[in-house]
């Protein structure tokens, strides 16, 4: 089996540990082999083509989020590693685990930061000659979604070995993980946030647009995803000020929703209205205006909403008839974003960083994200 001849079957062992279980991340070398061969025996029970393909096993256990990011790169790692193995492997299974507390290549360590998710996966792969790959890849998507539970031993073996008690471990394809991962999504309402993620993984190259459930709209575009700016949203709302204003604070909520999972799929996130990286980490810039010389120092206004803390943050500088100019406004995605993002507009426009709070959401006549008429100080 030459390596340009192989074609590389993505799939997972699925592990759902007993609830408020942390298990670790990674297998050393020899756990990761151990493994690999009650795996190998559990695969080719339910398919009896896997003793003509090469397993491959990586020993570290992922939350669906890492695994499921742009180019697949955990299980691209995987196969590139695999692939430079010598034919002569025993038994064509090859297995990759932790030394020193390292994995092989960076992609293959896991994240602290998701450790604690309701369910780990364990990345496999089938490195199958083209001749028989088709055919093994429709037989992985029929067997292991109906009968991919794994085998005693090796259910038993991850319990005593990780030290947890499993309430499920079976077998998954890549597209069985992306379909359970669409429906969990769909069921907190974040369907649109799905069809974002699914563009980027299989079709990169085209372009999705979706409205979410609150009505901002999105678009996936050449790597990242661009959103309508609240700000622009509720410029385009009707209803009275306090409707209008409890909109803007829920459609802020929903924005902060799909940062967070669009950041942990490693999916960027701009605005529509400045898709140049305008923003730092945890918040996104939207320009309006330049400053005017004629006119006194930027102050920065505070947009808050309870339970939310600051929505928003509008940049402006006192204008003519106390009407006050606005020079861009400013989303925290994360509360941890807050402190360094004053300190961001603060040098970008020559302000004081000391942030005012006129309390609520603050509009102008039209309906629009705005300043107060004049200074609070």
């Amino acid at each position: 089996m030459e390596a340009s001849t192989l074609i590389a079957l993505p799939i997972v062992l699925a592990l759902e540990p007993v609830p408020g279980t942390t298990m670790r991340t990674t297998l050393s070398r020899d756990e990761a082999e151990a493994l690999a061969g009650l795996v190998a025996a559990d695969l080719h029970a339910l398919l009896p083509q896997v003793a003509q393909a090469r397993l491959l096993l990586a020993g570290a256990l992922f939350d669906p989020v890492e695994l499921l990011r742009p180019g697949f790169p955990v299980w691209a790692t995987l196969d590139e590693l695999g692939r430079r193995v010598p034919r002569a492997s025993v038994e064509h299974v090859v297995a990759f685990g932790s030394h020193e507390d390292r994995m092989p290549a960076q992609p293959l360590e896991p994240s602290p930061q998701f450790a604690d998710g309701p369910m780990r996966l364990l990345p496999l792969s089938l490195l199958a000659p083209e001749a028989l790959a088709a055919e093994l890849a429709e037989q992985v998507e029929v067997q292991l979604v109906g009968r991919g539970e794994a085998g005693a031993h090796t259910a038993d073996w991850l319990m005593r070995t990780l030290g947890v008690q499993l309430e499920h471990a079976r077998y998954l394809s890549r597209n069985d993980l992306m379909a359970l991962t669409c429906v969990q999504y769909e069921h907190v309402s974040l369907a649109p946030l799905w069809s974002l993620l699914e563009a980027a993984l299989l079709t990169p190259y085209r372009e999705e647009a979706v409205l979410s459930a609150r009505g901002l709209a999105l678009r996936y575009a050449e790597g990242r995803v661009l959103a309508q700016s609240p700000a622009a949203w509720l410029a385009a709302q009707q209803g009275d000020a306090a409707e209008r204003a409890h909109g803007f604070a829920g459609i802020v909520f929903e924005l902060r929703q799909y940062a967070a999972l669009l950041d942990a799929h490693a999916l960027p996130l701009r605005l529509q209205a400045a898709p140049e990286d305008e923003g730092g980490a945890g918040w996104l810039l939207e320009p309006v205006a330049a400053a005017e010389a004629r006119h006194g120092a930027p102050q920065l206004y505070a947009h808050e909403a309870p339970g939310l803390g600051v929505v928003a943050v509008t940049v402006a500088q006192p204008g003519e008839a106390s009407r006050p100019q606005v020079l861009a406004h400013a989303y925290p995605l994360q509360p941890r974003a807050l402190g360094p993002m004053l300190e961001a507009l603060s040098t970008r426009y020559g302000s004081a960083r000391e942030l005012q709070a006129p309390g609520g959401i603050v509009m102008d006549e039209h309906g629009r994200l705005a300043a107060p008429a004049q200074s609070l100080h």
